[in-house]
């Protein structure tokens, strides 16, 4: 009954997997609408295809709507990438995928995530502090900015043990 009822007055909620690199022909329109500077189907391919690559993925009926790559490096891991659809943030989605993902990166015996976040991106700065991420480090001037002005890059990290 649930189902019927979503189908006919909203939509289903995300289903949250592994990504694969199948997943790379709807991944890559995802990312190109969130970002400057898109990544290729090539490009998700062969991240997808990297054995030190973790990628959740969250789709709702055929529809990618979400995803999260990190790549691995001993026994830490950088968060290359979170994205989710337009039209589905401010739902808790991207959370859900963070909390999968950073579940998983343990559970392979990572014992530290980073990340990089622009300054001036407010939803994503609380995602990551509600998520446990603090500050470590600063890079002035790392992404383009509107009208000319660049702003710092931030580099966050997060213990897993």
């Amino acid at each position: 009954m649930k189902a019927l009822l979503q189908r006919l007055f909203g939509r289903a909620e995300p289903v949250l997997a592994a990504a694969h690199p199948r997943d790379a022909v709807t991944l890559a329109p995802l990312h190109a609408a969130s970002f400057n500077r898109g990544w290729s189907e090539q490009e998700f391919e062969q991240l997808l295809t990297d054995r030190n690559v973790t990628a959740d993925r969250a789709v709702s009926g055929r529809t990618s709507v979400g995803f999260i790559v990190s790549r691995r490096a001993a026994d830490e891991a950088e968060i290359l990438s979170v994205a989710v659809a337009r039209a589905w943030r401010g739902h808790g989605l991207a959370r859900r995928l963070l909390d999968l993902h950073l579940r998983r990166m343990a559970g392979r015996g990572l014992r530290t995530v980073f990340l990089e976040v622009d300054e001036d991106n407010t939803p994503a700065r609380r995602l990551y502090a509600r998520a446990g991420f603090g500050e470590v480090g600063r890079r002035p001037g790392y992404y383009a900015g509107s009208g000319g002005n660049a702003t710092a890059a931030l580099v966050l990290r997060r213990d897993l043990t």
